[in-house]
């Protein structure tokens, strides 16, 4: 009996010890975890896209899906962090991490219950566990989540843990922070400017974010609402009156339903914007995407929505073969300023995939005739549209060009020649040009070929490489603009989250072929669609100058109309517009027989509702 005492100091000893070296392990646990995943601390935000009239183009979502908005101590009002703090953890600025009291009413609340019904985590712990944790529950993630909790609170005031927490905490429906979750539900974007009700409804969701919700589950939300209510009424935070104002307007008032998606994806305008501004700021990609950075376009919605509707109908398309589905693209901009109004890379097209808008790949067929023929014969001062043409077989050096079936003229005006896409009249002109200047007149145009292609072939769209519906929809708009070069552009600005101006576009003109060449060329290009190939692009009232482009398959065993390529390049006052249509892989399993009528009624689908659209 007399080593009884001894045995128990021995113990209380080692369990002392014990206890030290957990509190010393806990803390390093805690300190080496923030050191290690300090970047964690900086909550990833969504990119914000708007459109030329200011409405949201699309949100980015974070890493992981969801959207979040950031919002600065500054921006919290008083009421919704009292009521947090309320329902939540009341004695939050007690505490240095770890609520005992708390943590001991929980347990005894538990083993009452037989069951797990409170956790017991007060804010800081909370946080803890969503930024490094999982939500499993085990006594080592417990302890876990005490060292990085007593760890946040050495380092951090309880006004930044409070902040960071409102800004991680997720509300349901993919909305992370109270800043997103106010507008997503209420419409509300000062949150200064939350109603009672609309604190109450945000600071009920958290204890279970797809059943607390407004829209999911209303009448479960009006009863968590009622609560937290009760709660604000009892600590002082509001007044007994306004607790009756709020509950009577329950939802009506308080909530609003989200809204609703935009009716236009736009994904491939997104994707090529987010790259253009990435490479104008040098913030690299992925940052750009969940750093809250808002990205203002030159967008046009009714455009957009006018582009993405025709390509949803497959009336507008050839049909498909081998299985595949007939692709096209199409690029909208201001002839003025170079700015894309619209932009579809792809039929179902979804954001990181293929963006056929912008890919050089495609062979430009008869639609590169203005760019590298007629437009530089005009230039050179020798030649005008009432000039005369040969049309007839001729050879150059073993190039041999043929019209479509054979068929010749003799002589034919430059005129005719443009409007009925005669092959051998321009590539006649082009040997009179020179390959040279003309290279350089489309090079001015945005057009600039490799020194493969330095032969005759190109006056009929035979490049190695290949073009752009954005390259053509830019050099056709110099055309438009008398003469004018702009850059193709989509992005007009980008701030930072704080709102800080990062970058902003400023539309620059050069004057680069003469107005005199502009003018002759957009008459030939009337022609061509009130009269010639390109009639189905015709606008009921309006004036449409532009060209059709057709390249053939040209592969032994198919059938002489098989195409690979079908364009419409042209223009209307003050946009400009290029419609590719084809296979992504053509071969003789593959192919059309349409040529550039249909992207020619392509382009009149889109260009009509587009432009009626417009104010």
């Amino acid at each position: 009996m007399r080593r009884l005492p001894y045995a128990a100091f021995d113990l209380a000893v080692v369990l002392t010890g014990a206890c030290v070296l957990l509190l010393f392990g806990l803390r390093l646990y805690g300190e080496q975890t923030l050191a290690q995943q300090a970047d964690k601390l900086l909550l990833p935000q969504s990119t914000v896209l708007l459109a030329a009239d200011g409405s949201v183009m699309s949100r980015i979502p974070i890493p992981g899906g969801g959207y979040r908005e950031n919002a600065e101590s500054g921006e919290l009002p008083p009421l919704l962090l009292e009521t947090v703090m309320a329902v939540e953890d009341r004695r939050f600025y007690e505490h240095k991490g770890l609520d005992y009291r708390g943590l001991a009413r929980a347990l005894a609340s538990n083993v009452s219950a037989m069951r797990v019904e409170q956790g017991g985590s007060g804010i800081t712990q909370q946080l803890a566990r969503s930024l490094f944790l999982s939500r499993k529950q085990t006594v080592a993630r417990k302890l876990k989540e005490a060292a990085i909790a007593m760890a946040l609170e050495r380092h951090l005031s309880k006004a930044e843990i409070l902040r960071l927490y409102l800004n991680e905490t997720y509300l349901g429906r993919g909305q992370y922070g109270v800043k997103r979750a106010a507008f997503y539900y209420f419409g509300v974007r000062d949150l200064k400017e939350l109603t009672p009700a609309q604190v109450a409804l945000l600071a009920g969701i958290p204890k279970g974010p797809s059943i607390y919700n407004p829209v999911d589950r209303p009448e479960l939300a009006v009863k968590r609402m009622q609560e937290v209510l009760g709660i604000m009424k009892s600590n002082g935070l509001i007044t007994a009156a306004e607790e009756r104002r709020a509950l009577q307007i329950g939802l009506h008032g308080a909530a609003l339903s989200p809204g609703s998606a935009a009716e236009y994806s736009a994904a491939g305008y997104v994707d090529a914007a987010l790259q253009e501004a990435s490479a104008r700021t040098g913030i690299p990609l992925a940052k750009l995407r969940e750093g809250g950075y808002t990205v203002t376009t030159g967008l046009n919605p009714s455009a957009q929505r006018a582009a993405e509707a025709a390509f949803r109908n497959p009336a507008n398309f050839p049909p498909d073969a081998g299985g595949e589905r007939v692709q096209g693209a199409v690029v909208i901009l201001d002839s003025r300023t170079g700015e894309v109004k619209a932009m579809v890379g792809g039929r179902d097209e979804t954001g990181g995939g293929l963006n056929r808008a912008v890919s050089a790949a495609r062979q430009p067929g008869s639609a590169i005739k203005p760019i590298l023929v007629y437009g530089p014969a005009l230039e050179s001062g020798r030649f005008t549209p009432d000039s005369l043409l040969p049309d007839r077989p001729a050879s150059y050096g073993g190039y041999s060009p043929g019209n479509i079936k054979g068929v010749y003229r003799g002589t034919v005006t430059m005129n005719t020649a443009v409007e009925r896409s005669i092959n051998a009249p321009a590539v006649w002109l082009l040997n009179e040009v020179g390959v040279t200047p003309a290279l350089a007149f489309a090079a001015k145009l945005g057009i600039e070929l490799p020194a493969e292609d330095r032969q005759l072939a190109i006056a009929l769209g035979g490049t190695h490489g290949g073009v752009s519906p954005l390259q053509m929809a830019q050099a056709y708009g110099v055309f438009a603009s008398g003469g004018r070069f702009s850059t193709g552009h989509l992005v007009r600005e980008v701030r930072d989250g704080s709102g800080h101006l990062l970058y902003q576009c400023t539309p620059e003109s050069q004057q680069v072929i003469s107005a005199r060449t502009a003018e002759m060329m957009t008459a030939m290009l009337v022609g061509a669609v009130n009269e010639g190939t390109g009639r189905k692009a015709r606008l009921s009232g309006r004036m449409v100058a532009g060209k059709t482009g057709t390249t053939q398959l040209d592969i032994q065993g198919v059938p002489s109309a098989a195409n690979r390529d079908a364009w419409f390049a042209g223009y209307t006052k003050g946009w400009s517009a290029a419609v590719w249509i084809g296979f992504d892989r053509t071969d003789r399993n593959h192919y059309m027989t349409d040529g550039g009528g249909t992207a020619a009624a392509l382009f009149a689908a889109i260009m009509g509702p587009a432009l009626n659209a417009l104010p």
